[in-house]
């Protein structure tokens, strides 16, 4: 698996940019993807993550009603709409994606995963 981030950029607090991670590979058809973000000191967290079928989603708390996080399987491609930037959202954001499972009604998605080499958002006061 192959994943490939881009989108980032410098931007003023307020406004907002477009992240895109683009899969090739064996993608799986059962996975999750999510975007994570490490600022420098800080550990790698989780912003936001979605199911294959696109039907679950999930987001960290300082990031719910400005941050979007969307995928098109045709495109084998996800998204993070992100508006009212932060400077706080500086960071080196990465694409994840983890290969998942059905068993007994459940899905399972295991870390780790396979990661991107990140794209830099800059965000200025």
């Amino acid at each position: 698996v192959q994943l490939v981030e881009s989108g980032g950029g410098l931007v003023q607090a307020g406004g907002s940019l477009r992240l895109s991670c683009a899969a090739s590979g064996s993608t799986f058809t059962i996975n999750a993807m999510g975007w994570y973000r490490q600022a420098p000191g800080n550990e790698r967290e989780l912003v936001a993550s979605i199911t294959s079928s696109g039907g679950s989603t999930n987001y960290t708390d300082s990031v719910k009603g400005r941050f979007t996080i969307s995928r098109d399987n045709a495109k084998n491609t996800m998204y993070l709409q992100m508006n009212s930037l932060k400077p706080e959202d500086t960071a080196m954001y990465y694409c994840n994606l983890r290969p998942g499972s059905y068993y007994r009604g459940s899905y399972y998605y295991p870390p780790p995963g396979y990661w991107g080499q990140g794209t830099q958002v800059t965000v200025s006061s």
